[in-house]
């Protein structure tokens, strides 16, 4: 739409342009036109111009930390792009052929259709194997910018009320994401894909009564089955990426409803988010970095292998290969299987339970469960009902940290334990001592991790204390009149005081008796957690604290 110009200040010879505040006039150009009318006639039946409106207005703070999550979406992006290039030419079929592709060394091996169209993506398509590698890339790229997006938010309490929800989308987004990248890493049916199908059919069929009718199910048929590749590519191209699709745009209209989080600073309020909007700054900042991030996956993908499948060859059963390792993002439930001590199997009423394949998938599920409704336990434990749109510093939240670094703990260990064999046969060390070693670090590391992390929080808080009452150290040693050497303190700036004091202090809830006059059990149990929960705490620097030195000086 074409808007002419009015002169300057409307008049010309006591003439106006256009009376005061009528709309402006429009060109009478067929393409203006034709442009106006299509634009109102999408605007009258959808009212797009509102949304655009509102959304265009919405307000992004400048801070790195907040790009990880635009990572994750760029990822997801580059996904969606590859993979749909990858699907014109990728057979999910398990029907033998003999291959007869320019890789010689497989040549006249028998392998499935999905093994040698996958080979064929790889040498014969034009540029099918920057494409593979581009995709496998940006699926690891997309799991890890999910999983620090989410350690962002819980350290920095991003997740507390009215932000619950959207911490379930998130850390749902999470495992779709993880079940996205195995059902592909499993696609190709090479060796290595093979075996990590194996260990899931092991798990499926250590599932007392009903665990050899859930793997013919799964896998149709005795494994490794006919139709398996199929029903994976299904999933993988079809129902999980509509499911994230889906969360991803209901994570971002919360993330608009809500508005957004923000760390502590002079001006920064929960009513003033201080940023850029969305149009126009915001969105061509977003466009360049999508660019950037798409680059940088391209040239990693160009220098850097991935899932060579030639190396691997088709899926035989009968082998077992040494080293071969799943994608780090899985790593952590291979790695809860081999900790486990063999030889736990009970036989019951003739039917045997193997407790080295149940006790994993219990833990790992009571530890994704109580991720997913952290943020519910911990408003449970302290009692906060208040919005929160101010980020807290993690030294501020000292046993939410303690905890955070505490399940890091546990599950680098589970996943450092996945490359228990790689490990071993590097430095030169008895896979028992390196399984012992591991198993001590799963059950001791996450208490130290708690302990140590916890402590240096307390005394980071003390440290800021003392720089909001005293000042930093300046370096200045001056003497006294009666012989006394002092170094001079400097005052620290506005905007680092008020990140050193901005912050509450929470107490442990009081047990009161309820309508009966009576303290039940979960009370007890509430007000427990709550004095764990808020013990050791470091009072904040207040207004008086602040005043009070002043005069001091």
């Amino acid at each position: 739409m074409t808007i002419e110009k009015t002169k300057a200040d409307g008049l010309v010879d006591g003439t106006t342009d256009h009376a005061v505040g009528a709309p402006p006039k429009i060109s009478n150009a067929p393409s203006a036109r034709f442009t106006s009318a299509a634009a109102n006639y999408i605007d009258e039946r959808t009212s797009i111009s509102a949304v655009v409106k509102e959304f265009g207005r919405k307000i992004f703070p400048d801070h790195w930390s907040f790009m990880l999550g635009e990572v994750a979406l760029y990822s997801f992006v580059v996904i969606i792009i590859t993979g749909t290039f990858l699907t014109f030419f990728f057979q999910a079929s398990m029907a033998p052929v003999v291959y007869d592709g320019s890789f010689v060394p497989l040549k006249g091996v028998e392998m499935s259709s999905a093994m040698s169209s996958t080979l064929n993506i790889s040498f014969e398509i034009r540029g099918g194997l920057l494409v593979r590698q581009i995709h496998h890339w940006a699926a690891l790229l997309f799991i890890a910018s999910i999983g620090l997006h989410m350690l962002r938010i819980y350290f920095t309490g991003a997740f507390r009320k009215p932000r619950e929800l959207n911490w379930v989308i998130g850390f749902v987004l999470f495992i779709l994401a993880l079940a996205e990248g195995f059902t592909g890493y499993s696609l190709p049916d090479d060796l290595l894909s093979g075996n990590g199908l194996r260990i899931i059919d092991g798990m499926v069929k250590g599932v007392p009564f009903a665990g050899s009718w859930l793997s013919f199910l799964i896998f149709g048929g005795e494994f490794p089955g006919e139709e398996i590749v199929g029903r994976l590519y299904t999933l993988h191209i079809l129902l999980l990426p509509a499911i994230i699709v889906a969360l991803i745009a209901l994570h971002l209209v919360f993330v608009v409803v809500h508005k957004h989080t923000q760390y502590a600073g002079p001006g920064k309020t929960n009513d003033n988010v201080i940023g850029y909007p969305v149009l126009p700054v915001y969105a061509a900042k977003a466009g360049g970095f999508f660019f950037i991030v798409f680059g940088i996956i391209a040239l990693i993908a160009s220098f850097f292998t991935i899932n060579p499948i030639w190396n691997y060859g088709p899926y035989d059963p009968s082998p077992v290969s040494a080293g071969t390792q799943p994608d780090w993002y899985i790593g952590f439930a291979d790695g809860a299987l081999r900790l486990i001590p063999p030889h736990l199997e009970s036989v019951i009423w003739g039917h045997t339970y193997s407790w080295n394949i149940l006790i994993p998938i219990a833990v790992l599920g009571l530890f994704i469960l109580t991720v997913l409704i952290y943020p519910f336990i911990e408003g449970w434990v302290t009692g906060d009902k208040r919005e929160h749109h101010i980020l807290d510093r993690p030294r501020n939240a000292p046993t939410r940290t303690a905890i955070g670094a505490a399940g890091v703990t546990f599950y680098a260990a589970l996943w450092s334990a996945a490359s228990s064999d790689i490990l071993a046969t590097h430095f030169q060390l008895s896979i028992e001592s390196v399984i012992h070693a591991i198993q001590a670090a799963v059950i001791i590391g996450p208490v130290i991790a708690y302990f140590v992390a916890k402590r240096v929080c307390l005394a980071l808080q003390k440290k800021d204390r003392e720089m909001a009452l005293h000042g930093f150290e300046s370096g200045r040693i001056v003497r006294l009149p009666g012989g006394e050497y002092i170094e001079v303190h400097q005052d620290v700036d506005e905007y680092e005081r008020w990140k050193l004091v901005s912050f509450h202090e929470y107490k442990p809830l009081m047990i009161r008796p309820n309508a009966k006059g009576k303290i039940t059990a979960p009370q007890r149990l509430r007000a427990g957690m709550s004095k764990w929960f808020f013990e050791d705490r470091i009072a904040p620097v207040t207004r008086t604290d602040l005043e009070h030195q002043k005069s001091l000086h």
